[in-house]
This record gives C-alpha cells, sequence and structure tokens, in this order.
C-alpha cells in the first residue's frame, strides 16, 4: 500500500496508558484491522470507510484522519492534547549535623 502520510500524527491511548500514534493511512488500515470486533460500531465503520476512500483518492487524507479523530473520541481513546503531568515527591534534605 503507497504510504500517504497525514499533516500530523493521531495520538491515541492503547494498553494501560501507552501511547500508539497513526501517521499514516497504511498505519490508520493496521490499527482498524486489529480494533476488537466486539467494540466496532458506527464511527469505526466511517473511519474504515473513510480510509477506503482514502487509499485511491477519493477523500482526502484530511478526510480520513478527521474520521479517525472521531472514531478515537467516541471509544474514549484519543490521546489528551496536553501531556499528563507526573507526579514528583518532595525530598527532604537534611544537613547532617544538630541545629545549634
Amino acid at each position: 500500500m503507497h504510504e500517504k502520510l497525514f499533516h500530523s500524527p493521531v495520538a491515541i491511548t492503547v494498553g494501560l496508558g501507552f501511547k500508539r500514534e497513526i501517521a499514516s493511512l497504511t498505519e490508520m488500515h493496521d490499527f482498524l484491522t486489529e480494533w476488537s470486533t466486539s467494540r466496532r460500531g458506527p464511527l469505526y465503520q466511517n473511519a474504515v470507510k473513510a480510509c477506503g476512500l482514502a487509499i485511491p483518492g477519493y477523500l482526502t487524507i484530511e478526510q480520513a484522519r478527521r474520521a479517525l479523530v472521531a472514531f478515537a473520541e467516541a471509544a474514549g481513546i484519543l490521546w489528551p492534547d496536553v501531556e499528563p503531568a507526573l507526579p514528583t515527591h518532595a525530598v527532604a534534605r537534611g544537613y547532617g549535623g544538630f541545629a545549634a
């Protein structure tokens, strides 16, 4: 399949908080093919159809990307725009001596 790249990747959540970036129609096709059959609804079908129509050029790559984003939002797997903050812990620092 000819590689047709998105203007920017679509980041989705996979597994336990891991991010996967979909950057092309080929990657979109592969991801959708791997998607659980029990979770394939109307927006999934729209994304599959958009991908299939964009490969030969009947839809633009951007239209296929938007269909993937709509599906990912509805499925609750679209990676947040803002990276989650990592928790930090304050570290107590002592001087090793006694206070006077």
